[in-house]
């Protein structure tokens, strides 16, 4: 199953400096493919949009102009004179997009605008008091308005209708976003930033909009999966999917305790040809094993797109940074520099699940709930018209959890799925979760008779916020005692940006977020730990507790303070709920190390002795195991012909690898690192 070339895929693999001699290499360095932004020109997008002025000219009423048509991302935009008479006609734009087959926004001419303190006054009118309006920012430049509610469902209306009302009374086009119910200082920093931002971004968005609407140069047709790191190992996924137009990036992470060891970048399938070569990069979530060097591409000499979700956008800001902060505290020279992270933002164009979105000439990208993270997506490419799919799973939990709904597996047409195998290997099976809590719910009860700490070490994204609802519902309900919960990290800062993005959570959940006497994450039991290491001190020193710290796997952050504080006490006990890579500290410990090493300043080492106690409570991982794996597959409609099983270590991915074969008769491989698939 392992063996690529038993099949009609060819693989063929590549070396660190480049592609193998021959067929393969003249063809990805075919003539024009690597200048292509040099010989492009615009003329054909120009006469394109034209002609798309007059089409719309001749389908809307005579007495609605358009004065401009133009391309930004993805969205073909319509200038107008007539902003109020566009929005009584409520399925005009809806008919439009039907008919071009493009995502279309209309957007009022700034001299036709009303002032803002006027419109103001009208928008008020509009919108329900209980909408609770927080902000307005104009923006005469693009006609929008910017409305910050704490329930944007009240400002869009039912099928948009309070929106449409807006933009009839006051002339406006209206863009809603959530007040956070929790202070969040990454999104409040992200929309100041892009807000400041704003010129920059509208000529990177026509930038892009003309590449993706360019005419098609070749008449060659394959796709090529390329794979740049996360194969046979966990960790720095990164994928390249070519076709003769198009190549996009997909991933740039890093591998968790093995910091020398990055995605295969510098190979001419990826930026050794010249980082002007890739089209579009496509982030499936903000971990770091998925996202630590996106910023990095920027500093090669990326400038195009990043496709992701809002809050996959915010996570990574927050990550990346703190990537950057650990490792300047470590001693260690970061590869990039916050400057970076800005620009990555900067060009991050965000998506909805189930928005198809032309990425390309010849690529069309939707993004489905993956189950695993907030914004987690299985990342869906439409190739040509009709030609071929491929979907990449990222990382996928495949059935409900308290955050999150199941990973979706339901697509129009699947050729080829490049699925995670984390937890792939035969013996790959994790607790029932209601197992799990009631796991974890002894040992907290243990662990507090004997007037004992517990310590967590948790994912600031995803576990975290998952546990809190487990211990949140414990705690209410009586099954363990009330006590303090500190959250320590970014824990905090984390669950402020998930109850930023109700919709991407689970249905019930999103509910009780939006009545704040039953948002879970504002119980009273939950306490930030602000105040550095004069207060982990107290902690350690004060009454039974719980504490959640970073990082998941014991790779460095404040669960090292936690170590040296608690571990000696033997009444203590370490809890670990989610996956410790080889190579980790966390995975060290879990294996019954009693003794570690502890970095100081100065570049020494000292030992720690620990006595408390090591437990692992399997059923809190955000990544499906091997059963889970196996339904998604499948379930999946349509069932594809070919998986490439990835990011998992050699046996887990091997053994995933042999059981979908042998049991539902498809072709199957365990990719290598530096392997490039060829189908068509």
């Amino acid at each position: 199953m392992e063996r690529p070339h038993h099949y009609d895929v060819i693989s063929r693999p590549v070396t660190e400096h480049g592609t193998r001699p021959g067929r393969f290499a003249r063809a990805v360095t075919a003539p024009g493919r690597q200048t292509k932004p040099a010989t492009f020109t615009m003329s054909s997008v120009d006469t394109q949009l034209e002609e798309l002025k007059q089409t719309i000219t001749d389908e809307i009423p005579p007495d609605i102009s358009v004065t401009e048509v133009k391309y930004e991302g993805p969205e073909l935009v319509v200038y107008t004179r007539d902003p109020k008479k566009f929005a009584e006609n409520g399925d005009l734009i809806r008919r439009l997009a039907s008919q071009l087959r493009k995502r279309i926004t209309v957007r009022p001419d700034p001299d036709v605008l009303s002032p803002a303190r006027e419109a103001r006054e009208e928008i008020m009118d509009v919108i329900p008091e209980d909408a609770g309006v927080t902000d307005l920012d104009f923006h005469e430049d693009t006609g929008e308005v910017v409305i910050e509610a704490n329930k944007p469902g009240m400002v869009i209306g039912r099928h948009g209708s309070t929106l449409r009302e807006i933009t009839q009374r006051s002339g406006w086009t209206p863009e809603v976003v959530r007040t956070p119910p929790i202070e969040s200082s990454t999104v409040r920093n992200v929309r100041n930033f892009l807000k400041t931002e704003r010129d920059d971004r509208r000529d990177i968005l026509e930038k892009v909009g003309r590449q993706i609407h360019r005419e098609e140069m070749s008449d060659d047709e394959y796709v090529r999966i390329t794979t740049l790191g996360c194969c046979r190992e966990v960790g720095r996924a990164s994928f390249i999917l070519s076709t003769p137009e198009t190549r996009v990036l997909i991933d740039c992470g890093d591998k968790p305790g093995s910091e020398d060891e990055v995605p295969y970048l510098q190979v001419s399938e990826a930026l050794g040809a010249g980082a002007n070569t890739i089209d579009a990069v496509v982030l499936t979530h903000a971990h770091l094993d998925h996202s630590a060097f996106i910023p990095l591409l920027f500093k090669y000499g990326y400038d195009g797109p990043i496709y992701c979700t809002e809050p996959t956008r915010d996570l990574m800001g927050l990550l990346t940074l703190d990537y950057l902060d650990v490792a300047a505290k470590e001693g260690r020279t970061p590869p990039y520099d916050s400057e970076m992270v800005r620009e990555a933002i900067k060009h991050c164009i965000t998506l909805d699940y189930g928005d198809v979105t032309d990425i390309a000439p010849d690529v069309k990208l939707t993004f489905h709930n993956a189950g695993h993270i907030l914004g987690s997506a299985v990342s869906h490419f439409h190739i040509g018209d009709g030609l071929y799919n491929v979907a990449f799973s990222g990382d996928i939990h495949y059935e409900d959890t308290r955050l999150f709904n199941g990973a979706v597996n339901d697509f129009p047409r699947v050729e080829t799925l490049v699925l995670e195998s984390t937890y792939g290997g035969r013996n790959d099976y994790q607790t029932d979760q209601e197992d799990s809590e009631r796991k974890l719910i002894e040992l907290i009860n243990e662990t507090y008779e004997d007037g004992g700490k517990v310590v967590i070490p948790a994912f600031a994204v995803g576990r975290s916020q998952e546990l809190m609802l487990v211990l949140e519902e414990a705690m209410r309900n009586d099954k363990i005692p009330t006590m303090p919960i500190h959250l320590d990290g970014m824990i905090w800062e984390a669950t402020a940006i998930h109850t930023t993005y109700p919709e991407f959570l689970r249905d019930d959940l999103q509910e009780r977020i939006f009545h704040e006497d039953e948002n879970p994450f504002l119980a009273e039991q939950f306490n930030h730990i602000d105040g550095g290491e004069d207060e982990r001190m107290d902690v350690a020193e004060g009454e039974e507790c719980i504490v959640l710290s970073t990082s998941g796997m014991v790779t460095g952050g404040p669960i090292m303070s936690w170590l040296e504080h608690l571990g000696p006490q033997g009444d203590n006990q370490m809890v670990f709920v989610g996956y410790q890579a080889q190579g980790t500290m966390g995975r060290r410990i879990q294996s019954g190390w009693d003794e570690i090493p502890i970095g100081r300043e100065g570049g020494r080492t000292q030992h720690l002795q620990l006595n408390m106690d090591v437990a692992t409570v399997d059923g809190f991982s955000g990544h499906a195991d091997r059963q889970g794996l196996e339904n998604f597959v499948r379930t999946m409609n349509p069932r594809p012909e070919k998986v490439l099983c990835v990011h998992g270590d050699e046996r887990s991915a091997q053994d995933l690898s042999s059981a979908l074969y042998h049991d539902y008769n498809m072709r199957t491989f365990a990719p290598k690192n530096l392997e490039t698939f060829r189908f068509l």
